[in-house]
């Protein structure tokens, strides 16, 4: 089995996940076309502009001569959300769009399609001992999670009527250089004084540079196809191990103080954060043994002090 990736298409090749595989496929010879709302002639390859991506966008151009597709590209989940139906947002965004372009890629000859899911499609918490696994009963719990799981089934249905082969990835929380949402504004107040001190929970992580590597290894390894597979670092950590790990990396000092996890939970409820505190002080763990033992993969960012982003840049 070759080292160099089939020829590629990336979506969203200028997010943060993107641009973190576009710069690996490169330096592993790959030849490269990337999809784009907006021109990037930055990216390594050949950049296509789509505008909005959408259940209409024509993909023949960017799709002459590739061998697998890696979707990245998707409305995300948010904090904040504005939409009037969040649902339909979503639904517009990561299913229908995402099954346009999967069978416009069975239809000019892919023979690989590759989709970032999330692992909130297998719930939003774990219970000590019982991590998720691929073989979980989905348990999606919010707009964003149920457009992931659909988005899911309908690439299967596809596989099975095309023959293209489906390759299903759902990372956890991820870091490193440029990330945002969560990390970001968790990283930005690691340093002040918290109530932290006394969870105690695990939480499995995933640094952009493995989120690479193993969508790289899933686009050229024959035992990938049709297989879902979840995706860790392999080292959970605790929610103030982590605080303590980002304020060192910015060259600060942690600043957390105990305080009763289940009064932290009333007080959240009652200032509606219950959501942000169910997130702080919950366990989130992944059993990512199928995809190191059918694959063969091993992750490189297992010390989550020296990986972690550090100063986060404002850079997309």
């Amino acid at each position: 089995m070759s080292d160099i990736p089939p020829p590629l298409l990336v979506t969203g090749a200028n997010g943060f996940v993107g641009q973190a595989l576009c710069k690996l496929a490169q330096a592993r010879g790959a030849d490269l076309h990337t999809a784009t709302r907006t021109p990037h002639a930055e990216l390594p390859g050949r950049n296509f502009t789509t505008g909005d991506m959408s259940s209409s966008t024509n993909w023949q151009a960017a799709l002459a001569s590739r061998k697998v597709v890696v979707h990245l590209a998707a409305r995300v989940h948010v904090m904040q959300e504005q939409a009037v139906n969040p649902l339909a947002e979503f639904r517009n965004a990561n299913v229908a769009t995402t099954l346009h372009l999967a069978r416009a890629a069975a239809s000019a000859g892919v023979s690989r399609f590759i989709y970032l899911s999330s692992i909130k499609v297998n719930g939003e918490a774990t219970l000590p001992g019982h991590p998720f696994r691929e073989s979980d009963t989905p348990a999606p719990q919010d707009a964003y999670a149920v457009s992931k799981w659909e988005a899911e089934q309908g690439l299967t249905a596809i596989a099975r009527e095309t023959g293209m082969e489906v390759v299903i990835l759902r990372p956890p929380l991820m870091y490193g250089p440029g990330v945002k949402g969560n990390f970001e504004r968790l990283a930005r107040i690691a340093s002040l004084p918290l109530p932290l001190a006394s969870i105690n929970n695990r939480r499995d992580l995933l640094h952009v540079d493995n989120m690479a590597d193993a969508i790289l290894l899933c686009a050229r390894h024959p035992a990938a196809a049709n297989q879902t597979f979840l995706v860790c670092d392999g080292k959970a950590v605790s929610t103030p191990e982590l605080i303590r790990h980002l304020a060192e990396q910015n060259g600060q000092h942690s600043r957390l103080w105990p305080f009763p996890p289940m009064l932290l939970q009333l007080a959240a409820r009652l200032i509606g954060k219950q959501a942000v505190m169910d997130r702080l002080a919950g366990s989130l763990e992944l059993d990512c043994s199928k995809i190191r033992q059918m694959l063969g993969w091993q992750s490189t960012a297992h010390d989550h002090a020296s990986r972690l982003p550090g100063r986060i840049s404002n850079r997309p």
